[in-house]
């Protein structure tokens, strides 16, 4: 799916904004597309580097579904270079040096059924770059009654976008910094096409939460995060979803310290006063912010712990119970403790 031939066997692949120009024999940025003889070819095809049940929070996706569980799976290869990057080991190893197993859409939508979860997500790696298993395996879960889910850097180009987006439920998306130098020196990247595809998926109907990762000294500057604040809300409404997550020293960025809380809760505050509605502070355990609050009375709505509902007091009728504010919240949750 998605490349053009070009001359002398070469091809150009359409599937993300890098739009590789492949020689034969050659494959992309990626790592896992390759131009076999004048056709690109994906490499991992139902090919699995990792897989299991996680609660739906841990994407992060707090306001989709909360308390159910999603199957999820990833496989090898990413259309950026990250030098934090946590998963480094399934994203920029060769393909050639990875543990896989194979796992086809239909043993997937069977295994996510029989382990009891509510969703399908494609994660730990980029899925961008499993495109047409993804596409596959997210069609044969709408089939099934299943949920589906990105979590994604935000590179995938328009057209493929549109082409899943029917299939697909829930984008969470990496902004990882709101400057084009910090795409080009530490993602090998860029920014504009990242918002372009946000902006498409909030457009298309699907459900999108937004996760900044801040890294001290490079994305933590209290204008840059009110840029991405104030952009956020003004293009993806102050309902949506904010994370604001804490670095842990990986892979080449290990020279660094961990994010400070004080710095989270700083652009927490910024993002409020930017208007948004639902700001959370993650990867901090049991931070009083990775839980949801009504936004015009303060009642605590959902608690977490980390990653997990522990309590939630929104009503089926996805009201405050305090002051009857409309809570924007997907899906139903599985069971009431308090409604």
């Amino acid at each position: 799916m998605f490349y053009e031939k070009l001359r002398e066997n070469k091809v150009r692949c359409s599937l993300c904004a890098h739009r590789c120009k492949i020689a034969p024999g050659k494959r992309g940025i990626c790592g896992v597309r390759e131009n076999c003889e004048g056709s690109l070819f994906s490499l991992v095809y139902g090919t699995v580097s990792s897989e299991g049940v996680e609660h739906i929070e841990k994407k992060p996706l707090f306001h989709f579904y909360p308390g159910s569980f999603a199957y999820s799976v990833g496989t090898i290869g990413c259309n950026f270079r990250c030098k934090h990057c946590q998963n480094w080991t399934l994203s920029q190893v060769p393909l050639e040096e990875a543990y896989t197993a194979s796992l086809s859409p239909q043993q997937l939508v069977q295994q996510t059924k029989m382990a009891g979860c509510q969703s399908v997500s494609f994660t730990y790696n980029e899925p961008t770059v499993w495109y047409e298993y993804t596409y596959d395996g997210a069609k044969l879960a709408k089939e099934a009654g299943l949920m589906t889910s990105y979590v994604t850097n935000g590179y995938i180009s328009p057209e493929a976008l549109e082409k899943i987006a029917p299939y697909l439920d829930a984008f969470s998306v990496d902004i990882k910094a709101f400057t084009e130098e910090f795409y080009r020196d530490i993602c090998s990247a860029k920014l504009a096409p990242v918002l372009e595809t946000t902006l498409l998926a909030k457009k298309l109907g699907i459900h999108v939460e937004v996760v900044n990762l801040i890294i001290p000294t490079h994305n933590d500057s209290s204008d840059e995060i009110r840029e991405l604040s104030r952009w956020v809300c003004k293009n993806l409404g102050k309902d949506t979803p904010l994370h604001f997550n804490r670095f842990y020293p990986h892979y080449m960025m290990k020279d660094l310290f961990p994010t400070p809380v004080e710095t989270l809760d700083r652009a927490r505050s910024i993002a409020l006063e930017e208007g948004m509605r639902f700001v959370y502070v993650g990867n901090v355990a049991g931070h009083p912010h990775e839980n949801t609050y009504c936004p015009e009375c303060g009642t605590l709505l959902i608690d977490r712990g980390f990653m997990e509902v522990q309590e939630y007091n929104i009503s089926p009728e996805k009201t405050c119970p305090k002051c009857g504010e409309h809570i924007p919240i997907v899906g139903e949750y599985p069971g009431f403790s308090k409604a």
